[in-house]
């Protein structure tokens, strides 16, 4: 069997999006005579935690776990936060609006820890996997960012020992959506940049999740990126003909993080309409299942749907695919920043996987639109276009499952294993 090292940050029993793509990755890639290799920290800062997904690790992985520091604990006394509460990325704020704190927090974040908080474990993992490669050889190396402290390791290691590398970005760096909230100076912008380029230079293959998002990364780098979009997992959608009660309530379910780039006026004015129309005879009901920003609840309010509206805290990912084909309509709210175009979110696909039709609010000629129209699966609305949501929209005849398969994580596997295959 071959041998494939993976530097990733997040692994079980952590849980979310972060998780995902490389556990369906590893679950898969020994049916293709490949060994993989795990180094993960034995201790991160997950903002959930979801032990069924463990049981993805296939028998043949073998998972090497370290000791990491991060300096959570110094920004939670800092901004004045509960030590168990969770660091959540990409600004999402639950509970409060960010006060002066917080904002000199995000400013040392953005300048000090470069490129993230998880470079102090830069240097002790080089050494760790320096000694274990030694006696341990393997024949390509994988990094996955964000944190993209992970391909600085796997940097390090390439130039000891030249082994193949493949550099995963599962979302941009310098282009990534809030790195204009870094407050960075130009000394720290231009270090960002120039760590991005060694990156996408010193690479043997680059890879990325979108179109869009390659296209960027190869302006960056002057380089071909290769695409391997995310995808669903058979085995985790038990999909089975749900028949609806009479009278039952027109249920609309997001899933996973809503930040506050997420959070699109004219999706609440939409639903505001629905439920005022006199011509729908039907409850309705929005579910917001995982963390929301402050500003999620505030824009609920001032729509008056705080009966219309539920908050679901976190749901174990093996009860994901009862949510998704039990929902009337699937929301697919997109952030609404300078790279949106790019945005491929991981949901999309179990969504597309459920057969239950989708809306979505973001570009319109953006990769998440192409999917779902190559796939005949939703529709796209553009940010700050109202619109109105038509019962009609709860179907999808015409779909294109051929299409939808593609996007499986077993198809996935296969597409991934030739590019291993050809590094070696």
């Amino acid at each position: 069997m071959k041998r494939v090292l993976i530097i990733s940050y997040y692994w079980p029993p952590s849980a979310g999006a972060g998780v995902q793509r490389w556990l369906k990755f590893t679950k898969y890639l020994p049916q293709h005579g490949w060994t993989p290799v795990v180094y993960t920290p034995e201790n991160p800062e997950a903002p959930a935690l979801d032990a069924s997904l463990e049981r993805d690790i296939p028998l043949q992985c073998e998972v090497i776990k370290q000791p990491i520091f991060e300096p959570y604990d110094l920004y939670k006394r800092f901004t004045g936060r509960q030590k168990e509460e969770k660091v959540n990325a990409g600004f999402l704020h639950e509970g409060r609006k960010p006060g002066g704190k917080d904002r000199i927090a995000v400013w040392i974040r953005g300048n000090l820890f470069i490129p993230d908080a998880r470079r102090f474990w830069v240097s002790a993992s080089v050494k760790y996997l320096a000694k274990y490669l030694e006696d341990h050889p393997v024949d390509v190396m994988v990094s996955t960012g964000p944190p993209h402290s992970m391909h600085l390791i796997a940097m390090a290691l390439k130039k000891r020992f030249s082994i193949p590398w493949v550099a995963d970005f599962r979302d941009p760096w310098t282009g990534i959506d809030f790195y204009d909230q870094l407050m960075l100076t130009r000394y720290a912008d231009r270090k960002h940049h120039r760590l991005e380029r060694k990156v996408l230079q010193g690479a043997d293959e680059v890879l990325t999740i979108g179109w869009e998002s390659a296209r960027q990364l190869q302006q960056l780098g002057g380089r071909p990126v290769a695409v391997i979009t995310n995808g669903f997992d058979e085995e985790d959608l038990t999909l089975q003909p749900l028949e609806r009660e009479e009278g039952a309530p027109f249920v609309i379910r997001h899933l996973g993080a809503m930040n506050r780039d997420r959070n699109h006026d004219n999706f609440w004015q939409a639903v505001r309409w629905l439920v005022e129309d006199p011509a729908f005879e039907r409850e309705v009901s929005v579910e917001l299942i995982g963390k929301n920003d402050v500003a999620v609840r505030d824009s609920v309010e001032r729509y008056g749907l705080e009966k219309v509206v539920q908050f679901v805290p976190y749901v174990a990912h093996e009860k994901v695919g009862t949510l998704l084909q039990s929902a009337d309509l699937l929301y697919l709210a997109l952030n609404n920043t300078a790279n949106a175009r790019g945005i491929l979110t991981g949901k999309l696909f179990e969504y597309l996987a459920s057969g239950t039709p989708i809306l979505g609010v973001g570009p319109v000629d953006g990769d998440a639109a192409k999917v779902l129209e190559q796939c005949h699966a939703g529709v796209m609305k553009a940010f700050g276009e109202p619109f109105h949501i038509h019962p009609s929209w709860a179907s999808r005849e015409g779909e294109k499952r051929d299409e939808i398969a593609s996007f499986s994580r077993r198809a996935l596997t296969g597409k991934l294993v030739e590019i291993l295959d050809s590094l070696i």
